[in-house]
């Protein structure tokens, strides 16, 4: 009997230290909506209630530079722009909802714009930007072209808007743009504050329509193509075979790129690990809690120290880059790639072990052949 005593517990323990999944309770026992809580009430709606207020500044900045497009109320529209450009980095994850319906994400930022549908539908004054045939053609990278892009300089671009034919259409499509940002934000906003924020918690379960199992699934999705793949990926020329340096994000601002790549690496470790978005020094349940909850392992070191690790990694990587993408796709692109590499760690720590220990199934269809 103890000879038999001796070899069971040599098995469980060799067991125990082989298994790369988790090693603690059942992944069903966690309070899964204490996860939900947090996520609403100190990320997802703190976080469209900045870029509300963004946007809205935004929208006044741009309608005031309409009436008087001078040289001074241009530098502070591009202000705004930058201002609520970075706000949104802290939102595109959370295509959940309201933003799923309206594909608030496309209507945008989808980069490369297209600058010669923007023109033909200025000069035409003739547009439907409710039309997703237009969504290449407005949100901040559209805006990003007429604030910056029209011309050499300041005073090239001020001509569009002052002696130019359609300077009058000029303006007004700008505006557009900035209403239309500002008035979808709204909308998602008080989505979740007149309704859906309670449906979005009380929805705790564990199958694949629980509010977990799909905001898991944006999450990684959002790092996966539109972080690791849209910033740093596609420009690099990873799934193209040559570099395309026009496809960075802000392309013709020439020094933003990296400062927004930063801000959506800091949301998304901010989001894995609970914390507040208005008040960084504080932290609730997340998927890091709920992967220690469960004592999650790979090939012997903790998961949560894994991905922590690597999205530090990444983050220092990205310290080497130019802050104009573009210019460090043309002069140095290798640099470009092992941001990429590193980036590539986490979608298989997070899309593969982190989905395995929390029993959450991919719900999209990976056609990146990556």
């Amino acid at each position: 009997m103890k000879k038999f005593s001796f070899l069971l517990l040599t098995v469980l323990i060799i067991w125990s230290c082989t298994d790369n999944g988790p090693s603690g309770p059942d992944a069903d026992d966690f309070d899964r909506e204490a996860i939900l809580v947090n996520w609403a009430d100190n990320i997802i709606i703190p976080s469209y209630t900045n870029f509300s207020e963004a946007t809205e500044q935004l929208h006044t900045d741009a309608a005031t530079f309409s009436e008087f497009p001078t040289a001074s109320n241009l530098l502070t529209l591009r202000t705004s722009w930058e201002s609520a450009y970075l706000a949104f980095q802290t939102v595109s994850v959370f295509e959940i909802g309201k933003p799923m319906e309206l594909r608030y994400r496309d209507n945008l930022n989808i980069y490369p714009t297209d600058t010669t549908e923007i023109e033909n539908s200025i000069q035409s004054g003739s547009y439907n930007l409710q039309l997703p045939s237009l969504n290449n053609s407005q949100g901040f990278p559209a805006l990003d072209y007429l604030l910056n892009g029209l011309g050499e300089d300041d005073a090239e671009i001020l001509t569009f808007y002052t002696s130019d034919p359609d300077a009058e259409n000029y303006r007004r499509y700008l505006t557009d743009l900035t209403s239309r940002i500002d008035s979808l934000t709204s909308e998602v906003l008080a989505d979740w504050t007149s309704g859906y924020r309670d449906e979005f918690v009380s929805n705790s379960g564990n199958g694949s329509n629980s509010s977990l199992d799909m905001m898991v699934n944006d999450y990684i999705y959002y790092y996966e193509k539109h972080l690791r793949a849209g910033k740093i990926g596609i420009p690099a020329g990873v799934f193209s075979g040559s570099p395309l340096s026009t496809h960075v994000e802000a392309y013709y601002s020439n020094d933003f790129s990296k400062e927004l790549f930063n801000t959506s690496l800091d949301a998304t470790q901010n989001f894995f690990n609970g914390v507040h978005i208005n008040q960084p020094s504080e932290s609730g349940e997340s998927l890091s809690s709920y992967l220690d909850y469960l004592n999650t392992m790979k090939d012997g070191s903790d998961l949560v120290t894994l991905i922590n690790n690597q999205f530090d990694a990444a983050r220092e990587q990205a310290a080497l880059l130019d802050n104009d993408f573009s210019a460090q796709v043309e002069s140095n692109n290798t640099a470009m790639l092992s941001t990429y590499d590193e980036l590539q760690m986490n979608v298989v720590y997070m899309k593969v072990d982190m989905l395995q220990a929390l029993n959450i199934n991919v719900d999209y269809v990976d056609a990146d052949g990556d």
